[in-house]
């Protein structure tokens, strides 16, 4: 805005704050612990560039794939508090049959290699053990994607 005058000026220059506003980063978390996932939350809702909606199911999550998230942050282990929902690997290959284009970084509490090579095996970028660097590698990850698949949305998250 030019200020100083009667009516105020709006240009249309591309800075930083205005690829913020234009390009914004719509992830959708999902994780069934209730407290994990608060915490997931408040993490990415420090960077303005993103958008966050939070599931506690991975069927929720399917729900609402028409608002076409760039990210998926998935839970492997999704029934633990309702026995019946789908497991993250089976969220995986329904987010993937429909939506190819989605990127989805899935984690888990578990170490296991077998767990990890069937969910990359399966498409997901990358397979991320809940520990006390979890949030750096989501950081690292999410980095990569926009690397390799969109320069305007690089721009956002690079100084996150």
């Amino acid at each position: 805005m030019i200020f100083g005058l009667q009516k105020p000026i709006t240009m249309d220059i591309q800075t930083p704050e205005t690829l913020v506003r234009k390009q914004r980063i719509k992830i959708f978390l999902v994780d069934d612990d209730p407290l994990y996932l608060r915490l997931l939350e408040s993490h990415f809702k420090e960077n303005p560039a993103m958008d966050v909606t939070s599931f506690i199911t991975g069927e929720a999550c399917l729900r609402q794939l028409e608002q076409k998230p760039d990210i998926i942050v998935l839970d492997y282990f999704l029934n633990g508090m309702d026995k019946s929902a789908k497991d993250g690997l089976a969220i995986l290959i329904k987010i993937k049959q429909e939506h190819p284009d989605i990127q989805v970084i899935m984690l888990s509490s578990h170490e296991n290699v077998e767990i990890a090579l069937n969910c990359i095996s399966n498409n997901a970028f990358n397979f991320i053990v809940k520990n006390d660097t979890t949030f750096l590698r989501l950081k690292h990850s999410i980095k990569q994607i926009f690397h390799q698949y969109s320069k305007v949305k690089e721009l956002v998250v690079w100084d996150w």
